[in-house]
């Protein structure tokens, strides 16, 4: 076998998505990982829910061990073609009309969520001290 890098595209990497066929697309490589999924810490379910995309995002944000970026080498197939992953959009949210709910009546409500407790507590000690010094 040659030297040769194969590159693929997203297309041709999409199909490889169910538990016999699992490839995934990590920082720019293309990974065969169908022998992993049983061996995998955070379960199939994961890798599976990753495929036919960039799924760099979601293999660094859980913070991976260099032992378990070593055992990814060992299921490198090729690298991607970055030109057939969508550029990544950045999310907006939609303009919403600003409009400020009475928060005095959110601040009252925490005030007597905590009050209320605390006066029951205080009349029940002062009807016991009041009845025990009476009795």
């Amino acid at each position: 076998m040659g030297s040769e890098t194969k590159v693929y595209t997203l297309e041709e990497v999409a199909p490889h998505n169910n538990a016999k066929d699992c490839w995934l697309v990590i920082s720019g490589k293309v990974y065969d990982v169908t022998k992993f999924l049983d061996d995998h810490p955070g379960g199939d379910e994961v890798l599976l829910a990753a495929t036919g995309k960039d799924a760099t995002d979601d293999f660094e944000d859980v913070g991976h061990s260099s032992s378990a970026r070593a055992t990814l080498d060992e299921y490198y197939v090729g690298d991607i073609d970055s030109a057939t992953i969508p550029t990544k959009k950045t999310y907006t949210p939609p303009n919403q009309p600003h409009y400020n709910q009475d928060k005095t009546s959110e601040f009252v409500i925490k005030l007597l969520q905590f009050l209320v407790p605390l006066i029951i507590l205080g009349v029940a000690v002062g009807i016991r001290f009041y009845t025990k010094q009476s009795a």
